[in-house]
């Protein structure tokens, strides 16, 4: 299976340390830590997927859990104008991260802040995140990446100006964390809080109009 790029530096300094750890201090320590980079393996693991072909589909840009499927509650996108789907990922859960929807990428913009857990509801406004706006045929369609209290270094390998297919890999977060999508009003939620979503395979909505 595929390794995200970011996971082999972690992956690498794991292997080194168990080996050291095993031939100077303890076998047994050492065992421990190759264990530790067994799960650093499957964490950044990045399984290919069939992304998921429906007219207006918007895709789950992550694996997880679903906890919020409505009226925006993030203060940059007023719930008149937007609706929100939000994700969490647990430390299990596949933390590459893909695109919603196709279309051109308009604006990439990163946002310091703090490390509160993923989940709470004020994450989405306090923490650090990256957030990427698509213009799909005249509509925009936000996803924000947003680190949590383990997630302390988000990687977004898109830029202002790309043309990106939808289910294309951009990015990943390390460790755990939450994603937010942003679809306009107009758009037909079809996730609910609690489901579990698979990223480029879920559809979280369906935008009306456009191609």
């Amino acid at each position: 299976m595929r390794i995200d790029p970011a996971g082999w530096p972690f992956v690498g300094g794991a292997v080194a340390l168990a080996v050291a750890t095993g031939l100077l201090v303890s076998s047994v320590l050492g065992v421990a830590l190759l264990v530790v980079a067994g799960f650093l393996l499957f964490f950044f693991r990045d399984p290919d997927r069939v992304v998921t072909q429906v007219p207006g589909a918007v895709l789950a840009p992550a694996d997880g859990r679903v906890l919020v499927a409505g009226s925006s509650t993030v203060r940059d996108f007023p719930p008149d104008r937007w609706q929100q789907i939000s994700i969490f990922l647990s430390p299990l859960d596949v933390h590459v991260n893909r695109m919603p929807v196709g279309g051109r990428v308009v604006k990439v913009r990163y946002h310091p802040g703090r490390f509160l857990p993923a989940y709470r509801a004020d994450a989405g406004d306090l923490n650090e995140y990256t957030e990427v706006w698509i213009d799909r045929g005249g509509q925009t369609i936000v996803v924000r990446q947003i680190v949590g209290v383990l997630a302390r270094r988000i990687v977004c390998r898109t830029t202002e100006g790309a043309e990106v297919a939808a289910g294309e890999r951009f990015g990943v977060m390390k460790f755990g964390s939450r994603m937010d999508v942003f679809v306009p009003a107009s758009a037909q939620i079809t996730a609910k809080g609690g489901d579990h979503v698979v990223a480029a395979v879920t559809v979280v909505a369906v935008l009306t109009g456009g191609p």
